[in-house]
């Protein structure tokens, strides 16, 4: 085991690190590191949704629509995730890196609604890319014992973004323009990417194996071909999860404001010190999983995760800001498994792209469940009855993964599938 670099002392919630070489925790580092401000990207919209819906005067049924148009930005990203595929991990993760910047900053000049739409649906695309090509550089660089904590850790380091957005938010009312002071500090990575081409590896097992010119398309229709049973399985499980953890993250820090009474100040705090615990969602998962297995762990954490939906929604007092930790705690972990499930179910050849279209699912069964709650609220007339209905449908998870998905843990990529 190499030594323990110095900026892990200041990850205290990873807790014991297994034994990893000095390339696995350069790797780590680098990756984590430049998946930090895409986290921090992606949670500003959710923190900022009400002084966004205020200055942008946008109708509070259109919110859900809204959130919608621009995850299906991450449709995006399944062409990126294949060209990872094509000319290699380290180069789209350049790309995405520049591409969700640029659109971050320009979102801080966003004129009116539609615009900001715009920006926000091509940061989405590129942001969503460089987690899923992140990912698949850590289940490709990792042993097969560690690659589940691996993958929580990577997620543990990138939730250090959504705590540097919580904390900047806390100073929205404060800043000389608002929440487009919080979108302009995102163009801080291109400072740092000249950096990152110079030290940024390509994997060992992407430069292994023999690369050949195919269809664009061909990856994705040989997820369907070659292991139906597994790919159907794995995609049903992350939609049905998105109904729940998509609405429910998404409209949580405007519920706390608006039913709560909360200040901005108050959410902020909340994020900050209830996400240091939630945080371990990511890392605790992932070891779990490496332990006692893939499927028992993801069926425990999907099941919680709606059920915390159900509950954060349903009551009031000093249980709020236990169920939000709880809510994010699940929700972070569902998402380790599931993620780490799509980087091993698949051969190396399309493995990027089988991670992509994991993340396009997701964002299918994210649109799906906000564009549910606009409708539904024209039928209950409110926008927190709707997301406990998609919490209680999301329950269909935890069975699916029961009955069709394999046990991944402790096997060799190779093993689980062959590159032929």
């Amino acid at each position: 085991m190499s030594k323990v670099p110095l900026w892990y002392r200041l990850a205290w919630f990873l807790g014991r690190p297994p034994s990893l070489s000095q390339h696995q925790w350069k790797v780590l580092g680098l990756v984590a590191a430049v998946s930090f401000f895409e986290q921090y990207d992606i949670y500003l919209f959710s923190l900022n949704l009400k002084q966004i819906q205020d200055e942008l005067l946008i109708a509070e049924a259109d919110l859900g629509f809204l959130g919608a148009i621009v995850r299906a930005g991450a449709f995006l990203s399944i062409l990126l995730a294949i060209a990872a595929d094509r000319v290699g991990r380290r180069v789209m993760l350049l790309v995405t890196v520049i591409g969700y910047t640029l659109f971050t900053g320009a979102t801080a000049l966003s004129p009116n609604a539609e615009s900001f739409v715009v920006f926000q649906f091509f940061a989405r695309g590129f942001a969503s890319a460089e987690v899923i090509i992140a990912a698949v550089v850590i289940a490709e660089e990792f042993a097969p014992e560690h690659r589940g904590w691996g993958i929580g850790a990577l997620g543990a380091l990138q939730g250090f973004g959504a705590g540097f957005a919580a904390i900047m938010y806390g100073f929205v009312e404060y800043l000389p323009y608002g929440w487009r002071s919080l979108y302009a500090i995102g163009l801080v990575p291109l400072l740092l990417i000249a950096y990152w081409r110079r030290a940024l590896p390509e994997t060992e097992r992407y430069q292994n194996i023999e690369h050949t010119h195919q269809p664009l398309l061909k990856p994705v229709a040989e997820l369907f071909t070659s292991a139906p049973r597994r790919t159907y399985g794995l995609f049903a499980a992350v939609a049905g999860l998105a109904l729940a953890g998509s609405s429910a993250g998404f409209f949580a820090p405007k519920y706390l404001q608006d039913v709560h009474g909360w200040t901005p100040a108050n959410v902020a705090m909340l994020t900050i010190i209830g996400g240091v615990f939630a945080i371990i969602g990511n890392p605790l998962s992932g070891w779990l999983s490496d332990r006692f297995g893939r499927k028992p762990i993801t069926i425990l954490f999907t099941t919680f995760l709606g059920l915390a939906g159900l509950a954060f929604y349903s009551v009031s007092g000093v249980l709020v800001p236990v169920l939000w930790t709880a809510l994010i705690f699940f929700i972070l972990g569902s998402d380790v498994t599931t993620t780490s499930y799509s980087t091993e179910l698949f051969p190396t050849r399309y493995r990027s792209t089988a991670t992509g279209v994991r993340g396009l699912v997701s964002t299918l069964g994210a649109i799906l469940a906000l564009s549910a709650i606009s409708g539904l609220y024209l039928v209950f007339g409110s926008n927190w009855v709707a997301i406990s209905v998609l919490c209680l449908v999301s329950l269909i998870a935890p069975v699916i993964v029961w009955l069709f998905l394999p046990e991944t843990a402790g096997r060799k990529l190779e093993e689980i599938s062959p590159d032929e």
